[in-house]
């Protein structure tokens, strides 16, 4: 069978993915991807969740780290060759925190390893990608980057806008961040043969930000002094997996959300590369996305997924070689066995990573908007794109206790925004009858 594909764009880069970069530039490129993305908040809220305290907690953020690098080095270099980084989902945080807080830690971990694998068989038996190719075509794989960036943007802006600590401080350092970014993309587009302005942006926009938070009195990183410079990691460190059937089968149908929330990611990123999502290409990110939340399980951390913020990024420096990826998974491992230098990451203010969120999250939006304004908008169309992005921002927007008094696989279901808006995008394009018409034309082309 012909390997299909199923989105196609042009390249947005000035560096391609399988192109070769110096260890330096890779190096500095991974670190700026590393930063400006905001690894350590969901491990910190589950290990807090959990019972997780001091150095436990500490070595809990370690580890998520550490299975974050390998998960990332897996997928960029040997599964998906995307320049793609995993990190943990906030899609299963509920029933983390649930499973792990009433059963203890061994049955959460124990309730991870059955979803990973089945996603991994997925891949093998190229069922995912089957589905993929007749649910997704380009015009639903705009509105689901439409949708990415719609859905996160109240995370920045929350984030920007936070109430934690000195309010002032944390809107200043934010806007900073986000203005800098923004007028490097400005001198970006006037200078667009200027390879250096791409490559350096995100870091002076997290320096400038964190200087205004500095002098604030909002960045605080006293805690590095008192931080171990080694410490190894370790397998099941918090105890051998307990198995529970419920848990164990509400994680697979979390899995499946998860695995939905992904695909989103991967079309972002084939839409900025201009690198075919291929069948082929989406049955190896499919086991390589169980054989990396199989890696968070086996060091008692979270699933793994591919993070849209990263798409984002790529956006920003227009650089997608897959070296650049595969350096931030190495800096990942290292910050693993490293609790200094991973301190030093955790201690850069929050709303100054979420000034940079912001401005991810523009490009995403406007990829969107180009990938679906590519095809003529029939009424067919409109309706499809209308009703998934109001269903999206609808989840993001209803109060918590309306969702907590659903269902339980609803409750998970609704805690993603994305999932919704695409799950939602996906069955109207195979339920919505085309006009007749139409199908002639397309039938003729």
């Amino acid at each position: 069978m012909e390997d299909k594909k199923i989105i196609e764009n042009d390249s947005q880069l000035i560096v391609g993915v399988n192109e070769k970069i110096s260890c330096g530039k890779a190096a500095f490129l991974g670190m700026q991807h590393v930063l400006s993305m905001d690894l350590y908040i969901m491990p910190l809220i589950l290990g807090a969740a959990i019972g997780l305290v001091g150095g436990e907690l500490s070595f809990f953020l370690q580890m998520s780290f550490f299975a974050c690098g390998i998960a990332t080095i897996l997928q960029a270099g040997f599964f998906m060759k995307y320049p793609i980084i995993q990190g943990p989902s906030y899609v299963p945080l509920g029933a983390m925190c649930t499973i792990g807080a009433t059963m203890g830690v061994s049955a959460m971990i124990g309730s991870l390893i059955p979803g990973a694998i089945m996603i991994v068989l997925l891949g093998i038996f190229k069922g995912f990608s089957k589905f993929v190719r007749k649910a997704i075509p380009p015009f639903i794989g705009g509105i689901i980057i439409l949708i990415v960036g719609i859905s996160l943007t109240p995370t920045a802006a929350k984030g920007i806008a936070s109430s934690d600590g000195n309010l002032s401080a944390n809107v200043a350092s934010g806007l900073t961040a986000a203005g800098v970014l923004i007028v490097c993309m400005i001198l970006q587009y006037k200078l667009k043969h200027n390879r250096i302005l791409h490559m350096v942006s995100v870091i002076l926009a997290l320096v400038a930000g964190t200087v205004v938070a500095a002098a604030m009195g909002a960045a605080d990183f006293s805690s590095v002094h008192d931080a171990a410079w080694f410490k190894l990691p370790e397998f099941f460190h918090f105890g051998l997996p307990k198995f529970e059937i419920k848990s164990c089968i509400l994680m697979m149908f979390i899995y499946l959300i998860v695995l939905l929330d992904t695909t989103g990611t991967w079309v972002t990123i084939s839409a900025i590369t201009g690198e075919d999502l291929s069948d082929k290409r989406i049955d190896r990110a499919t086991i390589g996305e169980g054989v990396g939340c199989l890696v968070g399980s086996l060091f008692g951390g979270t699933p793994m997924t591919g993070y849209s913020s990263n798409a984002g990024v790529l956006a920003i420096t227009k650089v997608g070689s897959r070296m650049a990826i595969i350096a931030g998974g190495m800096i990942l491992m290292v910050l693993g066995v490293c609790p200094k230098l991973m301190t030093v990451i955790s201690c850069i203010p929050t709303p100054v990573v979420n000034g940079v969120f912001a401005v991810v999250c523009i490009l995403l939006i406007s990829n969107g908007i180009k990938i679906i304004q590519s095809e003529p908008l029939d009424e067919r169309s409109s309706l499809i794109v209308g009703i998934s992005v109001v269903a999206a921002v609808a989840t993001i927007v209803i109060p918590t206790d309306v969702v907590n008094a659903m269902p339980q696989f609803l409750n998970y279901f609704m805690s993603s925004g994305t999932a919704v808006g695409a799950t939602i995008a996906v069955v109207l394009q195979l339920c919505l009858p085309r006009k007749k018409k139409a199908v002639k034309v397309a039938l003729e082309g």
